[in-house]
């Protein structure tokens, strides 16, 4: 009888062990709500994550605005990792923001792209005529209205005296990642993306990176959500400022900001 008492206490005892993570912390389910252009990054670093901690990290990637609205919505989101402060602000207005979570983590460039892999360099300015390279096909860029890399897009065409000849020959796509393939596969021949993006799709080329003076810093803001505080939560903010994360973003072309 004494030795079942035993056997049964030491197997309680690892199943209590197993449902911790590395760091001895109860192993916690996270989700976060990450901008489509992390898509590498974010794969490389719920590897790493949950090796690290032993937390589950669920990650959700689509258009930071897509994904700003559903958090304002009651999605179960405990951390936010957006594209444009401007999506960040609006939930932190909202008192959706954890106090005192939020750091701007990383920087990126845009770039135009084509199809053609043997597509010519342009020097991107106000005396490009991308009008003219278009002829009567179509630039693919990301909502320009409600997507980052769409604002930034048509903020900098703006700025160059661009926009008024293209905009009405561009064509939206939900996210980021969207209009890239719209040119990987052809059917856009050029398109307005991040510069990480471009990594990330050996099918398209870049040929010009827009002035970094011709759009707004292109700045990733992260934040933990208010009400989801916990473990699981400090653990994955953490993490994306460790050196593990930095070197993931780095290696998909991202420019770390140093915390």
């Amino acid at each position: 009888m004494r030795f079942d008492v035993l056997r049964s206490s030491i197997l309680s005892l690892a199943v209590g062990l197993a449902a911790l993570g590395p760091s001895g912390a109860r192993a916690e389910a996270v989700t976060v709500f990450a901008a489509a252009s992390l898509t590498n990054a974010m794969a490389e670093i719920e590897t790493g994550f949950e090796a690290a901690t032993g937390h589950d990290l669920a990650v959700s990637l689509a258009g930071s605005s897509a994904l700003a609205r559903q958090i304002q919505q009651g999605a179960p989101a405990d951390v936010f990792l957006s594209a444009n402060p401007g999506w960040m602000d609006a939930l932190e207005a909202d008192g959706l923001i954890a106090q005192g979570t939020r750091r701007d983590l990383l920087r990126n460039s845009l770039v135009l792209i084509a199809h053609d892999a043997a597509a010519i360099p342009v020097e991107i300015g106000p005396d490009m005529d991308l009008a003219a390279m278009l002829d009567d096909n179509r630039l693919a860029m990301a909502l320009v209205e409600a997507v980052p890399a769409g604002i930034y897009g048509k903020s900098a065409l703006e700025s160059l005296g661009q926009w008024e000849a293209v905009g009405p020959r561009v064509a939206q796509a939900d996210n980021v990642r969207a209009a890239l393939a719209l040119v990987a596969v052809g059917e856009a021949p050029y398109g307005i993306v991040y510069a990480t993006d471009a990594v990330a799709e050996e099918r398209v080329t870049v040929i010009g990176t827009f002035p970094a003076d011709s759009h707004p810093p292109i700045l990733y803001p992260v934040a933990g959500i208010a009400g989801r505080e916990g473990a699981g939560q400090s653990a994955l903010l953490a993490y994306l400022h460790g050196a593990e994360a930095r070197a993931a973003f780095a290696r998909q072309g991202f420019a770390v900001i140093a915390n």
